[in-house]
């Protein structure tokens, strides 16, 4: 791999720097971008379940643009979800503002924890990119 196939959206420097994973990698005609939190300025969860969601969302938003694709691109999405049950139609109705039809094939895992205090979600994509 490259340093020019690593993406780091303005913002999610600290990722890379300080836990060494990349947001996203370029792999070819793929983007394979790691799991996104919904986390506020401060790096916590944000605590409102929605909200938590939304920025999840908003954050693989910059990460996909920033490899000049969008959510039209994904193709595929896992998610990790503590208390699958009890979000999973919020999650859905978030999803939805996101990600339109043809919808990526999406995998959902209900999990004990995350790794941010408070996560509900953890949420990753594989996206086409275009040449």
């Amino acid at each position: 791999m490259n340093k020019s196939d690593v993406v780091i959206p303005k913002g999610m420097e600290g990722f890379y720097d300080h836990y060494h994973f990349a947001p996203a990698v370029k792999d070819r005609d793929r983007l394979f971008c790691a799991g996104m939190i919904g986390l506020d300025p401060d790096g916590n969860a944000v605590k409102d379940p929605e909200g938590q969601f939304t920025q999840a969302f908003e954050s693989l938003k910059a990460v996909l643009a920033a490899a000049g694709s969008s959510f039209a691109d994904v193709v595929e999405m896992t998610t990790f979800h503590v208390g699958l049950q009890a979000h999973m139609q919020l999650f859905m109705k978030v999803k939805d503002r996101f990600l339109m039809a043809p919808y990526p094939a999406w995998t959902g895992i209900g999990v004990s924890e995350l790794g941010v205090p408070g996560a509900l979600v953890e949420i990753k994509l594989t996206a086409r990119l275009h040449s």
